[in-house]
């Protein structure tokens, strides 16, 4: 049950069952005092009056109404005291404050208290000695009349002691509502309390535990709608805050391994500028060829830290999303075809064979970043060449397509990676050869190559022979 729903309930049960309850009580006491007052007495004597009073005066055609000088008929009196006299009851007739017909005798005084008695309200009370009356009163003067002439008759239905006591009645339904209420009260809300507070006070309990950087305590969805969404709500949270908390720490470790790895990386090539640099100044290099070739390698060395930071400053663009992609439609043979065609003279010259195949059966144009796509390949290719062994390097490249995805696979008949160190190869100055400084490169290469391909929304991965070659699989989306 949702909240509002609970609300709802609560306020209707605290109505409703103080109702029922009370109309419960009040026929059962209206039952008791009947048993014990005769009521079926009362009841026909009510109705007698009531049927008497509609044909004196209860509509335009009712005897007095019409006839209003009848009440001084005496046959008529007569008459009306024989029906009241089946009630035990009384017929007075008052010309101002003479009485013209009476069914009892009356002194003034009784007049006086009849007259009192009626004066705020129909169905007044009046007692003639030791018996207590219900007075019905009608005025039934003729035409236009002066109050001292105004003719008023009266009917007195005798009141039995033992008989219904309105007042007693009224007052004790009141008490069992007001108890009933109260009752009602106390129990939905007890109820109603033990369905918020209880959630309310493990969601703080859980908001401590979360303060005081516990974010492994689960939040339980308990309690109503509202209050499980907001128990759900909570929970995600934890939950993201706790991932938040592990990438940081995540990320604080991996900031110091690329710290510690650049330190490494970069001091193989310093070392090695700095030695020649000292060679020159102690006059090692004593000759203008020493001298060129150590000013040769001074370049390259400083090349060498050059590129490092250049990749380095692109990987930590890349990994902060810093670099915006420009995709745009591009057919993925010729692009393909096209970066073999550049690269083509340079590998010959390193003794490697480049090849291209695809087993594409139509054009296919899938959006690209052309520049940092190409970096990808490159990186890859260039990766290959590093670790060819063989005197006849061959680097097929190679493209075909499933339902979903294009695949680009560059394979090399290389060194090869051992296995443990396939899933490996892409993470951040990582090389399976233990001689790190006799391999020339940042070690950046394939993770910068890994960004980039999940950059694209794609896959990159590594199959590898230990000294039979490496394949490395790009898989990207289809164009829409």
């Amino acid at each position: 049950m949702n909240l509002k729903g609970r609300l709802i309930s609560a306020n209707a049960l605290t109505v409703i069952l103080p109702v029922v309850i009370t109309v419960i009580t009040a026929m059962a006491y209206i039952f008791v005092a009947g048993k014990l007052s005769d009521t079926e007495q009362v009841f026909r004597n009510t109705q007698e009056v009531a049927r008497l009073t509609m044909e004196l005066v209860g509509s335009e055609n009712s005897v007095l109404r019409q006839y209003p000088e009848k009440i001084e008929d005496i046959s008529f009196q007569k008459e009306l005291q024989a029906r009241m006299e089946i009630l035990n009851g009384e017929v007075v007739v008052l010309q101002g404050e003479n009485v013209l017909f009476s069914s009892r005798n009356l002194t003034a005084i009784d007049v006086v208290k009849l007259k009192k008695a009626t004066v705020q309200f129909r169905g007044a009370q009046v007692d003639f000695g030791n018996q207590s009356y219900t007075v019905q009163m009608f005025d039934v003067s003729r035409g236009e009349t002066g109050e001292g002439n105004k003719t008023t008759l009266y009917l007195l239905v005798p009141i039995n002691p033992a008989s219904f006591n309105t007042t007693n009645f009224l007052f004790f339904s009141g008490l069992v509502f007001l108890l009933s209420f109260i009752g009602a009260n106390a129990i939905s809300s007890y109820y109603f309390s033990l369905r918020i507070l209880s959630p309310l006070h493990n969601l703080q309990k859980a908001a401590m535990e979360i303060t005081l950087g516990n974010l492994d305590s689960e939040i339980v969805e308990e309690g109503d709608q509202e209050v499980r969404e907001l128990c759900r709500d909570l929970e995600r949270m934890r939950i993201q805050l706790k991932d938040s908390v592990h990438t940081q720490l995540r990320y604080e470790d991996n900031r110091k391994m690329l710290i510690s790895s650049i330190s490494h990386d970069l001091k193989t090539p310093v070392t090695s500028i700095k030695g020649y640099v000292e060679g020159l100044l102690d006059g090692i290099a004593n000759s203008p060829e020493k001298k060129e070739k150590y000013l040769k390698t001074i370049y390259r060395k400083a090349e060498q830290v050059d590129t490092m930071i250049d990749d380095l400053l692109l990987y930590a663009k890349l990994d902060l999303n810093q670099i915006p992609f420009s995709f745009e439609k591009t057919n993925i043979k010729e692009f393909l075809y096209d970066g073999i065609q550049e690269i083509e003279p340079e590998m010959e010259r390193n003794g490697i064979k480049v090849l291209f195949e695809s087993e594409l059966n139509t054009v296919q144009e899938i959006p690209l970043d052309r520049e940092r796509m190409m970096r990808v390949i490159m990186n890859i290719i260039d990766n290959s060449r590093k670790y060819m062994d063989k005197t006849e390097g061959i680097i097929t490249l190679s493209l075909r397509e499933t339902y979903s995805s294009i695949i680009i696979e560059i394979k090399d008949n290389g060194s090869g990676i051992p296995e443990k160190d396939v899933t490996q190869i892409f993470e951040r100055f990582y090389r399976s050869d233990t001689a790190r400084s006799e391999i020339k490169g940042s070690g950046l290469g394939l993770a910068i190559a890994k960004q980039i391909v999940e950059g694209h929304e794609g896959r990159i991965w590594a199959v590898s022979r230990e000294s039979k070659g490496t394949s490395v699989l790009i898989s990207l989306p289809r164009g829409q």
